[in-house]
Formats: C-alpha cells, sequence, structure tokens
C-alpha cells in the first residue's frame, strides 16, 4: 500500500511533513518566536513570512535521514533569524557597500510575492526578478520601500546587472544524450547562478566561445543554483528540448530553491515558454510556440 504523499510537499509522506512542521514550532519557540505554522510557511507574530520549501527539500536530499531533521532545522531557523537582524543592514552598511552587494534573484510568482515586489518584473513567466542584498548569512529581498531608500529603480537595477557578471560558476559540464544531443549546464553556490540567464547572450559566448545563433537558446532555471542551455542551430533542438525538460522537472521537484520546471525559448532577449512535464510528472508537454520551432527549423 502506497504511503500518502503530504499536499504541499509530494517528495514527502504526511507523516514526514507533519515531523517537519513540528520541528519548525518548536525550533522557534525555543529562540522566543511564537509561529502559525502553515503547509507551506511560518508567520510570525510581527507578521514575517518565512517558506519551508528550501528546508523541506534538504531534509528530503539528506541522506543521513529523518534523524538529523532536527539539527538541519535549528540550522535553518538559526539563518532565519540572522535574516531578520540582517535587515538592519540597509540602515548600518554604506550605501556604496550595499551597492555592491545588490544583485537580481529570481523566485517564484504568486499573489503574495506580487504583492511584496510589486516593483518586480516577471522578465521570464512564472518567475518575478526581484532585488537582492547577498550579505554575509543571508540573501535579503528588498520591497519597494527598501529599495526607495537606495536609489531609483532603473539605476539600481543596471548596478545588480553589473554585480551578476561577476558571480561565480563553480561548475560547467555537458550533459550528453545516447542520441548525441546535449546541453550546457552551469552550477555554483551563489543564489544567482539562475539569475544569470538574464545575461543569457554575455553566458553563452563565455562557456562556448560561440555566438548565439538567429534562431536563439533553449534555457531551463530549474532552481537558484543551476542555469542549462542549449544553443539551438539545427533540428537537434526537439530531442534537446525533451531531455531537458526532464532535467529541468526533476531539478525543480529534488533541489533548494526550486524556481520553474519549464524550459523557455529565449530569443531577442525575451522568454517563451515551449516545454513542461504534466502535473505528474510521466509526460512532456510542448506548447505551440515549440512546435511553430520546431517545424520552422525543418523547412515546414
Amino acid at each position: 500500500m502506497d504511503t500518502p504523499r503530504d499536499g504541499e510537499f509530494a517528495f514527502l509522506s504526511e507523516a514526514e511533513a507533519a515531523r517537519l512542521r513540528t520541528f519548525v514550532r518548536e525550533a522557534f519557540a525555543e529562540r522566543g518566536i511564537e509561529v502559525t505554522v502553515e503547509p507551506g510557511r511560518v508567520t510570525t507574530d510581527a507578521g514575517w513570512r518565512f517558506g519551508l520549501s528550501n528546508l523541506a527539500a534538504v531534509c528530503h536530499n539528506d541522506s543521513r535521514g529523518p534523524r538529523r531533521w532536527r539539527t538541519l532545522v535549528d540550522e535553518h531557523v538559526d539563518r532565519v533569524m540572522r535574516s531578520m537582524q540582517g535587515r538592519q543592514a540597509l540602515k548600518a552598511m554604506p550605501r556604496e557597500q550595499l551597492l555592491s552587494r545588490l544583485y537580481p534573484r529570481f523566485i517564484p510568482s504568486d499573489p503574495q510575492s506580487r504583492k511584496v515586489f510589486g516593483y518586480a518584473p516577471q522578465s521570464v513567466p512564472g518567475l518575478l526578478e526581484v532585488l537582492a542584498l547577498d550579505l554575509p548569512e543571508t540573501v535579503d529581498m528588498l520591497n519597494a520601500d527598501s529599495l526607495a531608500d537606495l536609489g531609483e529603480i532603473t539605476a539600481l537595477r543596471e548596478r545588480a546587472f553589473q554585480n551578476l557578471r561577476t558571480v561565480r560558476v563553480d561548475k560547467h559540464k555537458v550533459v550528453r544524450d545516447k542520441d548525441g544531443t546535449h546541453f550546457e549546464v552551469l552550477m555554483g553556490g551563489s543564489y544567482f547562478i539562475a539569475s544569470l540567464a538574464l545575461v543569457l547572450d554575455e553566458v553563452v559566448r563565455r562557456y562556448t566561445k560561440n555566438a548565439p545563433a538567429p534562431d536563439g537558446i533553449l534555457v531551463a532555471v530549474p532552481h537558484r543554483h543551476q542555469l542549462a542551455f542549449h544553443v539551438i542551430r539545427d533540428m537537434g533542438v526537439a530531442p534537446s528540448l525533451h531531455i531537458m525538460a526532464r532535467f529541468a522537472a526533476v531539478g525543480f521537484e529534488e533541489s533548494p530553491g526550486a524556481l520553474s520546471p519549464s524550459v523557455f525559448w529565449w530569443h531577442e532577449g525575451s522568454f517563451t515558454p515551449v516545454a513542461t512535464q504534466d502535473s505528474a510528472g510521466l509526460h512532456i508537454k510542448l506548447t505551440q510556440e515549440a512546435m511553430d520551432l520546431t517545424a520552422r527549423l525543418a523547412g515546414g
């Protein structure tokens, strides 16, 4: 008989998810903060909200099993506490030092995040591009009020992009399928690896020594620490699209900082969804744009 799965985190059983949420509530209480625990987040009495998806993924992926979860929860809650304190950095740090730590960061777009980060463009469908401070212990995403103290949004975004171009990539590999199709993957500990999609043409030149082709690039951002791309040059786009969709779906389901299970077509700076997996994760779903693209490359 199958073990019932949790409604919010399908990779956990109902019992595992309940245990995790209990650990979270206890950890906050031990630090003097009462929280309301919801399926996917906790809320403090002061109104701070913290998502649980990253922590759930970290616990699920830890090879040492549930016996390690309480320690992982304690470490996570300690980071959250430092994050709450780190918001004072806007008042304490010199402005130039703050600007040197400013980066664009993707987060999933939902009603709550759109309300909090109303200034953030949806550069990639389903994702908001917010501005964040990379502090020594935390990454602090900035709302409109915080940004108003720093300067004009267009100038801040330009500075964040300058900083983005210096982000360290720890690993670059080529993923190949048995039929010879392939795509490139960039990975790293930085929270802004996926954000490199915003300067994708520069990334392609840096890591492949080639300019982007006229037909564009396939790109996926499964989670914050990963960027995958394939420069479209021939009909190899169809099988590459399928293996990238599988790759993105797995990374999205199993990694902290999940962003999107979709594959996008980047063309002249715009992102269009072209493939994802169905809700059951069994079949690849191609959009009309994907079919139009493959037909055009085939000369149809």
